[in-house]
């Protein structure tokens, strides 16, 4: 099986064989430098695993399930529990690679090795036969090797600050798959790339993209009333490192990090920044009764969390808990978060149920967790942006309380849940209304920072009142109850708790009255989170009407459920331009963002206010609230006010507008009613100077921009 080899001339002289198995040179590799790596003389494969006793590096034919190459790792090729081998002689384009494992089976102790598993290498950067979508090739998961030549050119990295982004979430395939759309490469990096002039014409600057990660959209695939199913969403990730193939116009999987890269290089030349939707929960091999393909046949008691007798604990809600904490995980996903900031220049990452990484190997909770310490002290991570899901499926929920180290922000949960309620005329909601309008500070504090002029606190909440998971915007305003049948539970997945109301009628209707309603309803809920304090985000669509037909949990839904219909863009072109306006208001005042300095008028920089502003104690039960932010803004050089109030009642409101000290004058810029010509907004030349009061419509939002005298 082995035999020595002369030193060649064909090899450089510091990297040359040294021995040959099975017909291919070799010799040790490099012991830190984890997966595959080209090097000028051939590749080097560097694998670990603790408990396993050897290790095989296996070689295919592209797109063939027999390796045609089986090499085994010497014993003196490993270093502690790390085996490395350099290859000479390959060709990347031609052959893909995986690892056989032996080891000791004793599954009550979590051992379950299996030599004849076959076994994708954690630390894949491409994984082939997954470019198809909807279709699986192969039984087993095998690797290709990159070489990464992309010229990202001169493009410094990103220093805005989390509370100045306006975040829209997406789905790359359901953003552009349906046929409505019009993009030459529908479902794909690139035809997310082809409608980035849309993007920067409705006004956002960072996009929060649904997992990419590879991800085995057949695991789970099914039939229901003729319709084929598929795992979506892609929220059971098999690789953490290697984008999704599927997701490319490219036949070669190599290329797949090719198109991902050529899409955040133009999303960053057009101002926008890229955060990814990460899971770092769970994995799609499951539970007992689930596959192995990866981290069980290398180490099933390291990566996952076990109970005493060798089962899975399951505090993903996916049937496995990746074992975050174990220092060979946490050292995994620092890795590989680092290589995603640094090969792929990525702004963010959003922790899909980031509470299972504060969990003890037992499952506990831990107070200072070791991996969300080291990912907000390291230095590579130091401006990026990293925004927990601050809860589990296990019931830990951290909203206001996860272990944050000055660095981690948090998708305000509790924000969406009480606005939608305040929104639809719960008062009970009213004062925590307030307080998470003006940026949830009994939840995130407000330390402020000397010489930056902000509140720590407001880089801390992530509002939201829509996202992937749960209810569209205009579905939130046109079902009372969800719609999952076509998931093929019997209505019995998605959240119950949705806080909706479906304005008169459930689902579509004609009643001109009801439509009508729905409308301002959507206007109402843009118009309170782009004037939130905090960062906002709102879920692709949310801006044209886009619907769901009810269902509050289409993660297996492949189809017009879940693909944004473009044609809803020019029917309700009314709300698209309502949403761009909101968010250039929002750019255009910085006070709604931030705290600056004090108004030199001296009005206070922050006050919640009742529907007599001169009230600032909002009483129980109060259906009309109002939020009055002031500052003085060195930019513009002069004070900059915006008063918000919303009247959550069925009846008609007067109210009376803040006093601005030393003299000066509030102007209507939005009335979600809008006027007697159909207009909802208006531009600083065309604003209404108010005279102390204004009369709010029923259910309706009006924003005041102030000027001193």
């Amino acid at each position: 099986m082995y035999r020595q080899v002369p030193i060649s001339i064909d090899y450089p002289l510091s990297i040359r064989p040294m021995r040959e198995i099975n017909g291919f040179p070799v010799r040790p590799g490099f012991y830190n430098m984890n997966g595959a790596m080209v090097l000028d003389a051939g590749v080097n494969f560097t694998v670990h695993t603790r408990d396993g006793q050897s290790c095989e590096l296996l070689l295919f034919h592209n797109g063939e399930e027999e390796p045609y190459a089986v090499l085994p790792f010497p014993e003196e090729y490993k270093i502690g529990d790390v085996y490395a081998m350099i290859v000479f002689g390959l060709d990347i384009d031609k052959f893909e690679y995986a690892y056989r494992v032996s080891g000791p089976y004793d599954p009550e102790k979590g051992l379950i090795f299996d030599r004849n598993a076959i076994l994708l290498d954690p630390y894949a950067r491409a994984v082939a036969g997954q470019r198809q979508w909807g279709v699986r090739k192969t039984d087993s998961y095998h690797a290709r090797v990159v070489r990464d030549t992309f010229d990202w050119g001169v493009m410094p990295q990103s220093k805005k600050e989390l509370c100045d982004l306006v975040i829209y979430e997406l789905h790359v395939r359901g953003f552009t798959q349906h046929p409505s759309s019009g993009v030459k490469h529908p479902g794909t990096f690139d035809g997310l790339r082809e409608k980035i002039p849309y993007l920067k014409e409705l006004g956002i600057n960072a996009v929060e993209l649904m997992p990419i990660f590879e991800f085995d959209e057949n695991r789970d695939a099914r039939e229901v009333n003729g319709r084929k199913l598929l795992d979506y969403w892609g929220y059971n990730p098999i690789c953490f490192y290697a984008p999704n193939s599927s997701y490319t116009t490219m036949d070669s999987s190599q290329k797949a990090g090719v198109e991902l890269k050529m899409l955040i290089k133009e999303l960053h030349d057009n101002d926008i920044e890229v955060i990814l939707d990460v899971v770092f929960n769970h994995t799609a091999e499951g539970n007992e009764l689930g596959p192995m393909f990866c981290f069980k046949g290398f180490d099933n008691r390291v990566y996952y969390m076990l109970t005493p007798d060798g089962n899975y604990y399951n505090f993903s809600g996916c049937g496995n808990t990746l074992n975050c904490n174990h220092p060979i995980v946490q050292q995994m996903i620092l890795d590989c978060l680092r290589y995603w900031t640094i090969n792929y220049r990525v702004d963010g990452f959003r922790f899909d149920l980031a509470s299972i990484l504060g969990r003890h190997e037992d499952g506990t909770p831990l107070n200072n967790p070791p991996l969300l310490r080291s990912l907000a002290y390291d230095p590579v991570l130091s401006n990026v942006k990293l925004i927990a899901e601050a809860w589990d499926a296990g019931g830990m929920y951290q909203v206001g309380s996860f272990p944050a180290s000055r660095r981690w922000a948090e998708w305000n949960g509790r924000y969406r849940d009480v606005m939608r309620s305040f929104l639809k005329g719960d008062n009970f909601a009213s004062r925590t209304a307030a307080s998470s309008i003006a940026g949830s500070g009994d939840l995130y504090g407000g330390i402020y920072e000397e010489g930056k002029g902000n509140y720590v606190g407001y880089n801390s909440c992530i509002n939201f009142l829509t996202c992937h998971d749960g209810f569209t915007l205009y579905d939130l305003y046109s079902y009372n109850e969800k719609h999952n049948e076509a998931n093929g539970w019997n209505n019995t997945d998605g959240a119950n708790d949705n806080r909706s109301w479906n304005c008169g009628a459930e689902g579509e209707t004609d009643d001109p009255e009801v439509i009508r309603l729905r409308r301002q309803m959507i206007r109402n809920a843009c118009a309170v989170l782009l004037c939130s304090r905090g960062t906002p985000m709102f879920y692709a669509g949310d801006e044209f009407g886009n619907t769901q037909y009810g269902n509050n949990n289409g993660y297996c839904q492949d189809n017009e459920i879940s693909w944004l219909d473009w044609s809803l863009l020019t029917k309700n072109h009314e709300l698209f331009e309502f949403f761009r306006f909101m968010i250039s208001y929002r750019f255009r005042h910085q006070i709604i963002r931030k705290r600056l300095p004090d108004a030199v008028c001296g009005m206070p920089p922050l006050r919640v206010h009742d529907a007599n502003a001169d009230v600032t104690d909002i009483p129980e039960g109060a259906r009309t609230i109002g939020i009055s932010f002031a500052g003085y803004d060195r930019q513009k050089g002069r004070d900059d006010m915006v008063y918000i109030a919303v009247n959550s009642y069925w009846e008609d409101v007067q109210i009376t507008l803040p006093y601005i000290p030393g003299g000066g004058a509030w102007y209507l810029s939005v009335n979600t009613t809008g006027d007697e010509f159909g207009r909802y907004c208006y531009r600083d030349f065309e604003e209404r100077r108010m005279d102390g009061s204004f009369l709010m419509r029923a259910r309706s939002v009006a924003i005041f921009t102030g000027r001193p005298y």
